[in-house]
């Protein structure tokens, strides 16, 4: 199944991976090139990066909704980050499950999917962006107006991305994490 995922993750984004071209990773327990020695130049990393890029897309519309809602009302710092927490999961699960209901999964089976495949991911990114936001001196505290507010907010999602590829090459290498929605597309 890991090696079905792998091959049907290269079709999906188009980056021709022939399967005659992974068949010789069949014999090497389909390491290689999730250990960064294979053929591909590092593609798992490339691979891990559109995927948190992927998540990324979910958990960023949910997070700038979430600190919008929550700083246009004047909620406490701690509503506010829990708002976006739940819309950033919300967002992040959502746009998995688009991608495996288009495929013809019925909707139990998808959510199923979007769970497997973007919880550790998105909780690893949650804890960074939230964590930046709260730890940068005002920046929860900024308004709307305010380039503190948006500068920390896209500098809390930037890093939250840099963090989270090598949690998804990790998974992915595993048969985890996306690897799981690439299987149903």
């Amino acid at each position: 199944m890991e090696h079905s995922a792998h091959t049907g993750q290269h079709a999906e984004h188009g980056q021709h991976g022939h399967p005659a071209e992974h068949g010789h990773q069949a014999g090497h327990g389909h390491r290689a090139d999730h250990e960064g020695h294979g053929h591909h130049g590092g593609g798992s990393w490339r691979t891990a990066a559109q995927a948190t890029l992927h998540c990324l897309t979910g958990c960023a519309v949910g997070e700038v909704l979430g600190q919008v809602i929550g700083v246009g009302l004047g909620l406490h710092n701690g509503a506010t980050v829990a708002l976006s927490i739940a819309l950033a999961f919300v967002f992040g699960y959502a746009l998995t499950m688009r991608g495996v209901l288009r495929a013809g999964l019925p909707f139990r089976d998808a959510l199923k999917v979007a769970l497997a495949a973007d919880t550790v991911s998105i909780l690893v990114m949650e804890l960074i962006d939230n964590g930046v936001m709260v730890a940068v001196p005002g920046a929860m505290d900024a308004g709307l107006g305010q380039l503190l507010f948006w500068v920390s907010l896209a500098g809390s999602l930037a890093l939250a991305f840099v963090v989270t590829v090598p949690v998804n090459r990790w998974l992915i290498g595993r048969g985890r994490g996306h690897a799981v929605v690439h299987a149903h597309h």
